[in-house]
């Protein structure tokens, strides 16, 4: 599709709508407003891909490589049919395809950083006078791509500081944490993009990830070599489908063909409450004791129904002693394990857990806790986040917003600025050029400066006149972030 019909309806005849003699548009990206406790700044990440995939490989593919006439003639039909015949007009597309190139400049922080609210990401104006218009028709594309893996990358960051803190409290390799929120949320997000974008930016924080193509993605767009360094990974695991087609009669059969048989090393997880897990726990697992112990990797038993808290931890007002004991300790009980010199129980090496089902931040941190409270190191649970976590957000998550703050008609600059009389505050801009500065470690905005004032600070130049100028790295990318 032409990328310049990526975009709402009512972008189509702005162009017509400013001043007479605009000829500078210059806007921003920002995260305005918090709506998760405690998240105070916004991780900036996919503004690269953005520029690769929209508008350099698309803009090139689907539109200056194609036929003048027909990209002219397709933009003319589309809108004509959508607007009804009207002035909109396609000279300025006819321009554009002509010049060959997007006359952009983007000027962003580094991907990685931690923004606090209210302050730009990233800045962008166009570099020709007579293409004023594109800079806020990109506002669309940009909100609808960029929005998801910055909410991703936060959120998983916050998985990742709980995980630290109790690994350094209880464990004695916290470096586990890497592995210990896993992304399980492919399936459950709004298309294969939101699927892919949103855990390439939760392997910003982790290398767990059951979403293949953020690997391609990462590889694609942010330099990364998965034969050179680990960009996320997994391990073999079994779903209800398998363990269903060898019947409730053959269940401890199935797991002791798939740990002596198909995987006689290294780590498989296995779906273990197809029906009952209990059963799982304390009658089969003892019974395969020998087979595990001595086995070169570890079997991972993976529960994934019922009230995650519960059912690792262990649940104090359940009917029965299996239920308040919860997976965790039941393990402790058939395998046992070392306590370490914080004075944590760990299990063996051979045996572990996984829980794949509704986790969120809030149960993370009941689970990190309540294991803590029991004696138990919080690295003997690996957590799969799926798109309970990832996908019920929204653009609004963290409020962001691109707006135009200044603009130039008839060679004047004008600063520019909203500020709703019926709002709370949320929606006010800032105003005019911007500068932000790295001070005590922390970013802060400085709006109505000069030209002068705008090149300085930390907002560097990454695009200007369809070619890239900074190319980020993953693995520099995740340095930043830690």
């Amino acid at each position: 599709m032409n990328p310049l019909l990526l975009t709402d309806g009512y972008k189509a005849d702005h162009r017509r709508q400013y001043p007479e003699g605009t000829s500078l548009v210059y806007s921003n990206w920002t995260p305005r407003k918090s709506r998760m406790d405690g998240i105070e700044e916004i991780i900036f990440f996919g503004l690269q891909y953005f520029i690769k995939k929209y508008i350099i490989q698309d803009f090139d593919t689907f539109f200056f490589k194609q036929p003048k006439e027909e990209v002219v003639a397709a933009y003319a039909r589309r809108i004509n049919c959508y607007l009804g015949e009207n002035q909109v007009g396609t000279a300025h597309i006819a321009a554009l395809h002509d010049l060959g190139y997007i006359p952009m400049v983007f000027k962003a922080l580094p991907e990685g950083a931690k923004v606090p609210l209210r302050v730009p990401m990233f800045t962008m104006y166009n570099t020709r006078p007579e293409f004023f218009w594109l800079t806020n028709y990109f506002e669309t594309l940009l909100s609808a791509v960029i929005w998801l893996p910055c909410t991703s990358a936060t959120i998983a960051l916050q998985y990742r500081k709980i995980l630290d803190r109790y690994a350094v409290e209880t464990a004695s390799a916290p470096g586990f944490v890497d592995w210990q929120a896993h992304d399980f949320s492919m399936r459950g997000m709004a298309g294969i993009e939101a699927a892919t974008t949103s855990a390439a930016g939760h392997l910003l924080s982790f290398t767990g990830t059951d979403t293949i193509p953020a690997i391609d993605f990462l590889e694609t767009y942010y330099n990364a070599d998965a034969e050179r360094e680990l960009i996320g990974g997994s391990v073999a695991a079994t779903e209800h489908s398998v363990m269903c087609m060898g019947t409730t009669e053959g269940e401890l059969a199935t797991f002791r063909r798939l740990i002596t048989a198909v995987y006689p090393k290294g780590i498989v997880s296995i779906v273990s409450d197809t029906w009952d897990l209990w059963k799982v726990l304390t009658d089969y697992l003892p019974r395969l004791k020998k087979e595990i112990t001595e086995r070169d990797g570890k079997v991972v038993i993976r529960p994934d129904s019922g009230d995650p808290v519960a059912i690792i931890c262990g649940d104090p007002e359940a009917a029965t002693a299996v239920e308040r004991k919860g997976v965790i300790e039941l393990l402790w009980d058939v395998f046992g394990g070392s306590i370490n010199e914080k004075g944590y129980k760990e299990l063996i090496p051979q045996i572990g857990a996984i829980y794949g089902d509704s986790i969120t931040l809030e149960r993370a941190e009941q689970i990190c806790a309540r294991l803590k409270t029991k004696g138990f190191a919080s690295t003997n649970i690996v957590l799969g986040i799926g798109s309970f976590t990832y996908q019920y957000n929204t653009r609004d998550t963290f409020g962001f917003a691109m707006k135009a703050t200044y603009g130039e008609v008839n060679g004047e600059g004008r600063a520019i600025y909203k500020d709703p009389i019926t709002d709370d505050g949320t929606k006010k801009s800032a105003k005019g050029l911007m500068n932000i500065s790295l001070k005590e470690g922390s970013y802060t905005l400085t709006d109505q400066v000069s030209w002068e004032e705008e090149q300085k600070g930390a907002l560097k130049e990454v695009f200007r006149d369809g070619k890239l100028l900074i190319d980020q790295s993953l693995s520099e990318i995740r340095s930043r972030l830690r």
